[in-house]
């Protein structure tokens, strides 16, 4: 999408916010001994108190109203009767539609105690997240993101997803630019444009480089087994700074 108007830029923002705030509260939400299907209905609560409407449910039909991912899952994992435990690495990914406009946000994080020593791959895909959104600037190439993203994750001991990436939103859930990877394609030669909003994302892993579609025809699995994390904030391009319009969400 790009913003042309004052009332599309309401319009993002508002949405982002609300995905923003529903992450943040399904966080701590999040307990041990809890279902993902009860996390998940509590997400829904919060979009339905905005007034907002699950974006995966519209757009594809999933089952579910948000995306919860456990350890060596990756993303679009399914709520479910699966009762989370202490020390588990989990994902919750909200996306929304409010008025026509659509956002996008994740955050993964370790559940209670840090049992299996895995803050740290937490930690590496938050900073690959914000180093990747400050390179970002009208002109610049799409793929400066995954440039810096893997550089970060190398440098940690850590892998990228290299069969996922992050994509325009907006007006859909899913737009151009699409495959906005966490490796540098040299072969890409696509640049951001100014007042165009992405969806950056970080796809880091202790053993995988690629993801698998599990049995349920949803849940992405690292491809090696091992550990996966997830981060991922709505940014607006501009020729300056880049405005990271979820920033709500707490990471």
């Amino acid at each position: 999408m790009i913003i042309q108007t004052e009332e599309e830029l309401r319009g993002i923002q508002e949405i982002s916010n609300i995905v923003a705030i529903t992450v943040k509260k399904m966080r701590g939400y999040a307990r041990i001994g809890m279902t993902t299907k009860e996390l998940d209905d509590f997400g829904a609560d919060v979009l339905k108190k905005y007034g907002a409407n699950s974006a995966p449910f519209v757009t594809y039909k999933f089952p579910g109203w948000t995306c919860i991912s456990i350890n060596n899952e990756m993303a679009h994992g399914i709520p479910s009767s699966r009762v989370l435990k202490e020390g588990d690495l989990v994902n919750i990914d909200v996306s929304a539609e409010l008025n026509g406009f659509y956002s996008d946000s994740g955050a993964s994080f370790v559940l209670g105690e840090d049992i299996n020593k895995k803050q740290a791959l937490v930690d590496a895909s938050i900073e690959a997240l914000h180093k990747a959104i400050s390179t970002i600037r009208s002109g610049i190439k799409i793929s400066e993101v995954g440039r810096t993203i893997e550089r970060i994750a190398k440098g940690k001991g850590y892998k990228v997803i290299k069969n996922l990436g992050g994509h325009g939103v907006g007006k859909c859930l899913h737009e151009e630019p699409d495959c906005i990877l966490n490796y540098c394609d040299r072969h890409d030669r696509r640049r951001f444009r100014k007042n165009s909003v992405v969806a950056i994302e970080t796809f880091l892993a202790t053993d995988s480089t690629l993801v698998d579609t599990a049995i349920d025809g949803w849940t992405l699995v690292g491809n090696k087994g091992g550990l996966c994390v997830q981060h991922e904030h709505t940014v607006l391009v501009t020729s300056d700074k880049p405005v990271i319009l979820t920033a709500k969400n707490g990471i």
